[in-house]
């Protein structure tokens, strides 16, 4: 997909748009990057550290700014002077601004820190009464779910900006991605026959333990997954992980991609099995199928797979249901605890017949 924009008489300038947490976050907003792009002369993206990657494997995206918010990072930095200079200082030159953000968090700490770089017009979700920070202020019914990308998409349409002709408003990765099949075809001892559709990624990890099947059903999992007659290929940043998951029937790449090169292994893939977690909307913005082991602690109607196949694992009524919580509230895991290694190869199954 082009990065072009606008130029000229007709462009809105320098437009920044703004998500400052997890990967597959920043991943989400692809739609609405791709509605900016449209009218905008450059469209710049501030991410979080946890989304910068991300960020730059957007459609649409001329550079990213990082920063650390500390109003949104799970691990905040200290509010200081300093910090919040150097941000406004690298805002300068923004001409307007979409702030995006998730129906539990605030967009006026930004917009006021934008306000003082002297950004002119300022477009976010706020059920909060915004003052002067906000210039379009998109209100929305937090007790409907309504899926993610579709909710980011709906603030730029309301700062006027529209998806161009064609654009069939799912998540997408810029092309190319990097070649990986060579890497592949070694691990999996398969040289030339690795090709697209060849195997499973299993990624056991995630960013909060609520959010974690237990590791020694990934482990089994993977093992029945190869009986079953697939190839599988263990991912993940967390190397002893991953070596215990892939055990001796399995690929390990824990801890040697890129998030470009994740992207390009699940890109070959005929499934991903994983939780609520980053590679999930990766596998939807490269179009691959998803097992999605996921815990109800935020609602799957807003957060799972965005238009791919997805099987959905997981008990959706348990008692953390809504809860937000990174570590489990409820003793025993139960929301996934209960599925089985059965049940997630019943399912790839299901997903590649």
């Amino acid at each position: 997909m082009s990065r072009r924009g606008a130029r000229g008489a007709d462009s809105r300038g320098r437009v920044l748009v703004a998500r400052l947490d997890d990967a597959g976050d920043v991943l989400l907003t692809g739609p609405a990057v791709r509605a900016v792009r449209t009218l905008a002369g450059e469209v710049v993206f501030l991410a979080g550290p946890n989304g910068r990657a991300a960020a730059e494997l957007l459609p649409g995206v001329d550079r990213v700014i990082e920063w650390r918010a500390p109003w949104i990072d799970h691990t905040p930095p200290p509010v200081t002077e300093g910090q919040v200079a150097d941000l406004v200082g690298r805002l300068r030159g923004i001409d307007e601004a979409v702030i995006l953000t998730s129906f539990h968090q605030s967009a006026l700490p930004l917009a006021l820190l934008l306000r003082l770089a002297g950004v002119r017009r300022i477009t976010a979700i706020s059920n909060d009464y915004p003052g002067s920070l906000l210039d379009v202020r998109h209100v929305v019914d937090e007790s409907v779910d309504v899926p993610e990308a579709e909710r980011m998409l709906a603030v730029a349409r309301a700062a006027g900006f529209e998806l161009p002709p064609g654009d069939d408003g799912k998540l997408a990765v810029q092309d190319p991605l990097p070649d990986m099949s060579r890497v592949i075809g070694h691990v999996l001892h398969a040289g030339a026959d690795a090709g697209k559709g060849t195997y499973v990624v299993v990624h056991p990890g995630t960013s909060a333990p609520a959010r974690t099947w237990p590791a020694e059903r990934h482990r089994q999992a993977v093992r029945e997954l190869a009986e079953d007659g697939h190839r599988v290929v263990v991912t993940g940043s967390e190397s002893d992980l991953t070596a215990y998951v892939a055990g001796d029937d399995a690929a390990d790449l824990g801890g040697v991609t890129t998030f470009a090169e994740l992207a390009a292994v699940i890109e070959r893939a005929s499934v991903l099995v994983a939780g609520n977690t980053g590679p999930a909307h990766l596998a939807a913005a490269v179009g691959t199928p998803v097992v999605s082991l996921f815990a109800p602690v935020v609602p799957a109607a807003r957060w799972a797979p965005y238009g791919v196949p997805a099987v959905l694992l997981g008990d959706q009524q348990a008692p953390c249901r809504n809860s937000r919580a990174r570590t489990c509230p409820v003793p025993g895991h139960p929301c996934l605890s209960q599925v089985t290694s059965e049940q997630v190869v019943k399912a790839v199954r299901e997903l590649t017949q």
